[in-house]
């Protein structure tokens, strides 16, 4: 895995920048010494943490390719190549599977899964260009390392961005590029990730998808961290070249381990079975 150790100088790109976790490495990224954009669909945040941060905001729909396409000319334009990209924007309400409706796959899918897509195919040959290469980000979950039922179409959009930046990171690796890539995958950080129905497009709006509280005793239960330190683990990632940037080391393990148990029986349960079969057929 390629590492970018030395970003002072150089230029970023931060897609749900406004808020959150993309403010946090926003902040964290200018502390470096780089020159930062964030793109946000939120108009008035983005001009207000632009401003905050002294960065520059972009409004950019990440769900919209063209979008994402002109949000990149613009960084290009002002600053001529981009380092570091962070697709970061995302959604996170919940529904059970059974009472999703097809418009909740496409808002939650377009933003969360698309959004990456559309970040890696749009800034992926740049940072190919550049002599020093480069390295990206994308924002995934720990619910895309493990199935959580409330939170369904996301643990599938997030699952997907797991899957990519995998892929990616083997294909960078093969072809000894200077570019490097990380999955970041959070667990409780404090945003507004769960109250994101104020920006679902108004032709989704009969979906099933809701935004969520957690009850005091629940939100307690749980160790939070601020975006900033969020923010901190991503600039660390990019500087060692790690492939997963895990935020909660304590939390979902066993969980996670469980699943991959469950996968290896099942290889060995077919296992048996196959041999089970070729005894039977053996004359």
């Amino acid at each position: 895995m390629s590492s970018f150790s030395n970003l002072r100088g150089k230029v970023a790109v931060v897609t749900g920048g406004a808020s959150g976790i993309g403010k946090g490495t926003a902040r964290q990224l200018i502390a470096e010494g780089m020159h930062v954009v964030i793109a946000d669909v939120e108009r008035d945040a983005l001009e207000r943490t632009a401003a905050e941060l002294g960065a520059v905001g972009i409004h950019t729909d990440v769900s919209d390719l063209e979008s994402v396409r002109a949000l990149s000319r613009s960084v290009v334009d002002r600053f001529g190549t981009v380092h570091v990209v962070c697709n970061n924007a995302g959604v996170g309400p919940i529904a059970k599977v059974s009472d999703l409706r097809i418009e909740d796959w496409h808002w939650m899918l377009g933003v969360n899964l698309y959004g990456v897509i559309h970040g890696v195919q749009t800034f992926l040959p740049i940072l190919k260009a550049n002599a020093d290469g480069g390295h990206i980000v994308n924002t995934a979950s720990i619910f895309g390392l493990f199935a959580n039922p409330p939170l369904a179409a996301y643990s599938v959009s997030k699952y997907g961005v797991v899957a990519l930046t995998e892929a990616l990171a083997v294909e960078l690796a093969e072809e000894d590029s200077k570019v490097g890539v990380t999955v970041l995958c959070p667990s409780t950080v404090q945003t507004n990730v769960a109250n994101s129905t104020r920006n679902r497009p108004e032709c989704y709006r009969n979906g099933a998808l809701s935004d969520f509280e957690m009850s005091k005793e629940e939100y307690e239960s749980y160790r939070w961290l601020t975006p900033d330190e969020a923010g901190a683990i991503v600039v660390r990632a990019i500087t060692r070249g790690d492939l997963y940037a895990i935020t909660h080391p304590e939390s979902y393990s066993p969980l996670i381990e469980q699943r991959h148990r469950n996968i290896a029986a099942a290889f060995e349960r077919a296992a048996v079975l196959e041999r089970e079969a070729e005894a039977v057929g053996t004359p």
